[in-house]
């Protein structure tokens, strides 16, 4: 295996925008890692990385809300591999609740997962690459994931756009202190886009994809693939080795629109709705 192999983890891998990230990285012949809270769904998306061309995959059961479990990973991962040479900080969680109904437990949900959790992880992987830098001189990438609520307004989603808002704050700040350790660190915001996952959480029913939708000046919602060639791109350092510090928006021009207000009101048309249906 050639020492020029990159070596990637991606938090969250194994669903969703994680997996289509972990997947190009796997096309490009990298050695990938992911990690989530069930060992089955990393599985089956590790076996499909393999079979896509990764060099090699480690499917780490991790719950990045944990300090301690993160620097058990990464001391895993460094004693396999040494240090990383790309960090996507992709794992997170949402649900759609007004801000004067969200309970303090579903605020520390999100906020101890994305916020926390993206700390966690740059803290123990980055120590990593600090000390490496000083031996190899290397360039070393994170890529994070925001929205665009987290420089605007997130109604309906106050703990989101509040993690968001720290992990980009957290990006910008890493990007200007480690520069001279030769990490770069920028975000990708990604726009609205169908899965399991946000349907599930997020859409919640079809009239809210399609208001969703209307607020989208391309009229189409992103694809995970599109935003994990994003990701790519920003950890590449032939095509991208000066960019650091900088969040790009792939969104179809979205985050221009206000849509959040858009959510807001469908939102409030579903709460109505499960309300009368309560009776």
């Amino acid at each position: 295996m050639s020492e020029a192999t990159r070596k990637v983890l991606v938090t969250g891998g194994g669903t969703g925008l994680g997996r289509a990230t972990a997947m190009r990285f796997a096309k490009d012949g990298a050695r990938v890692a992911i990690c989530g809270r069930r060992q089955e769904v990393l599985d089956e998306a590790a076996a499909g990385m393999k079979a896509a061309g990764a060099a090699e995959v480690l499917a780490l059961t991790c719950d990045v809300r944990s300090d301690e479990a993160v620097n058990a990973m990464a001391a895993r991962l460094h004693e396999a591999w040494g240090p990383l040479d790309v960090l996507v900080n992709n794992a997170a969680g949402n649900f759609p609740c007004p801000a004067e109904k969200l309970s303090p437990k579903g605020w520390r949900a999100v906020i101890e997962i994305v916020l926390n959790g993206t700390f966690y992880c740059s803290s123990a992987f980055g120590k990593a690459m600090i000390d490496a830098h000083a031996t190899d001189g290397r360039i070393r990438s994170m890529v994070n994931v925001v929205a665009d609520y987290a420089w605007g307004a997130g109604p309906g989603v106050i703990h989101s756009a509040s993690a968001k808002a720290g992990v980009l704050a957290m990006s910008r700040t890493l990007a200007v202190e480690w520069a001279r350790f030769g990490i770069r660190v920028n975000c990708v915001s990604p726009g609205p886009f169908r899965s399991e996952g946000t349907d599930k959480n997020l859409w919640l029913d079809d009239q809210l994809a399609g208001d969703i939708l209307k607020t989208i000046p391309m009229r189409r919602f992103t694809t995970a693939e599109e935003v994990a060639e994003s990701m790519f791109f920003l950890a590449d350092e032939t095509r991208a080795g000066y960019i650091s510090g900088t969040c790009l928006p792939v969104d179809g021009a979205h985050w221009l629109t206000g849509g959040s207000l858009e959510f807001m009101g469908a939102l409030e048309r579903v709460a109505l709705a499960a309300k009368k249906e309560k009776g």
